[in-house]
């Protein structure tokens, strides 16, 4: 059994306030009674992609278990690799791929520098498309990415979601192995699917998005941070689960 914790949009930017949200978030992965074999932080680790946010984040992200990222669009590319990859600032995608647990994860830059929508680019396709090639054949893998490549019937969120989504799904066509998309960008767990797989995003730590049909303000900042755990396991597949850390 798999057992992967799921959290984004920490949006740290040197405010005590996310800084306790985030760290709640992680105090409560890090004193599971079964800890999780990775956790995932699916974008906008930062709110202005600046260096001492980095630096925040890459103490307040901190666990026994692996701990995998990918930017969205509050990223700065330059920034996140100078501070979290220890790399040279460079302004192409960042794209990580990791193996653990009998599972491959590919992380996806979804972000396009200065805007708020995504896209995954040409190069980042082509190393999706590499990457869920790589030997061995047949390993599971979940894709990770920060914007939905799907309408979530709330239209703010809709309007600044992943472009380009038919090209994604012809390179998801070639990897039957492909257990799972995993996204952020919309503050909100949410479950849908793609290329027939699972489409699961998870909660906002930062704040929680309100529904086109709800009462209040578009993002409500009182709601607890959110976690998603997926389960993956040989004989019913993939399971997941959405909590609240209070």
């Amino acid at each position: 059994m798999l057992l992967l914790a799921h959290i984004s949009d920490t949006h740290l930017d040197g405010s005590e306030r996310n800084a306790e949200r985030t760290r709640r978030v992680m105090d409560h992965l890090n004193g599971l009674r079964r800890p999780v074999d990775a956790i995932l932080v699916t974008g906008d680790i930062a709110d202005h992609g600046l260096p001492d946010e980095y630096a925040e984040a890459a103490k307040l992200l901190v666990s026994p278990s692996p701990v995998l990222r990918c930017p969205g669009n509050h990223d700065v590319r330059e920034s996140y690799r100078a501070v979290l990859l220890d790399q040279p600032p460079s302004a192409g995608p960042v794209n990580e791929v990791h193996l653990l647990g009998g599972a491959r994860f590919a992380m996806c830059d979804s972000s396009i520098p200065g805007r708020a929508d995504g896209l995954l680019s040409d190069e980042t396709l082509e190393w999706l498309d590499e990457t869920l090639a790589a030997p061995p054949a047949g390993t599971p893998a979940f894709v990770c990415f920060h914007h939905p490549p799907v309408v979530l019937h709330e239209p703010g969120i809709d309007a600044i979601r992943q472009s380009g989504a038919e090209r994604l799904a012809a390179v998801l066509g070639r990897h039957p192995q492909v257990v799972a998309l995993l996204c952020g960008h919309a503050h909100t767990a949410a479950v849908s699917t793609f290329a027939r797989r699972p489409l699961l995003a998870a909660p906002g730590v930062v704040s929680t998005l309100r529904l086109a049909w709800e009462h209040g303000e578009w993002l409500d900042y009182d709601a607890p941070p959110g976690v998603a755990f997926h389960v993956l396991d040989d004989e019913q597949g993939l399971t997941t689960h959405y909590r609240a850390v209070t």
